[in-house]
């Protein structure tokens, strides 16, 4: 799959990294990816992902832009208030680069749409900001046998993942806590450079997964500590008595 004159120069810093090269940018341009949550970290991973030329790139969101969003979510601007996200992300990520096809869905990701949204697409990065959602992409990507990048932030700290069978996401949250016992950003807070630095790490992560890039983080969590500038890789084991993943299952 040959480059044009215009992505030779669009990506030319890519180009010249050994690591990726033209295959690589070939790969990225061939590859689908669906980013849930375009909020403080689907914003800043699908500007990354779409500046890095994705060939397609499906926005999962119901919610509309408001003010408190514009502190993280630098996919908006003000005058987007009140615009549906999934459609002002579209029309911000389309001025970035033209060549990549946006596929806005205006929705809610659910038990009976999950399946559907996500089988047309290669990967998914899970950018929500909920425990229900994680699940179920989690265990929707796991039946589709799709790669899963998982990203979550919160005050000053974040975390990243990225599942391809086993473990998965159970193997290191068996279950959602019960509703309510876990604040949300809007009562906790989140500085959004935190927000920033962690959906900026899953579009990288996306982008070694495509083109096979360097060290897959599947099997491993990694933990940012902002206040004390403080990174942290764990071994992710595969549980056996996992309710999706375990052997019995």
């Amino acid at each position: 799959m040959s480059l044009s004159d215009e992505e030779l120069d669009r990506y030319a810093r890519h180009l010249v990294l050994r690591q990726l090269g033209g295959p690589g940018q070939a790969k990225i341009r061939a590859a689908s990816v669906l980013v849930v949550g375009a909020g403080g970290l689907g914003s800043p991973a699908g500007l990354y992902l779409a500046a890095a030329g994705v060939g397609r790139l499906g926005i999962v969101d119901d919610d509309t832009v408001s003010l408190s969003n514009l502190q993280r979510q630098i996919l908006f601007r003000t005058p987007d208030v009140g615009e549906a996200k999934s459609d002002a992300a579209a029309k911000t990520l389309a001025a970035l680069n033209p060549g990549v096809t946006l596929e806005p869905h205006k929705i809610r990701l659910t038990a009976d749409n999950a399946a559907s949204l996500i089988a047309p697409y290669d990967i998914v990065l899970d950018g929500s900001d909920n425990f229900e959602t994680r699940f179920l992409i989690n265990d929707t990507c796991f039946a589709l046998n799709k790669t899963l990048v998982f990203a979550a932030v919160t005050e000053f700290e974040g975390q990243l993942a990225t599942f391809k069978g086993r473990p998965c996401y159970r193997c290191l949250f068996p279950e959602p806590p019960p509703p309510g016992t876990v604040p949300g950003c809007s009562e906790t807070g989140v500085i959004g450079a935190a927000a920033g630095v962690m959906g900026s790490l899953a579009a990288l992560e996306v982008l070694k997964e495509i083109t096979g890039m360097g060290e897959s983080l599947a099997g491993k969590l990694l933990i940012y500590e902002a206040l004390s500038a403080r990174v942290r890789t764990l071994a992710l084991r595969p549980d056996p008595a996992c309710s999706l993943c375990g052997k019995g299952q």
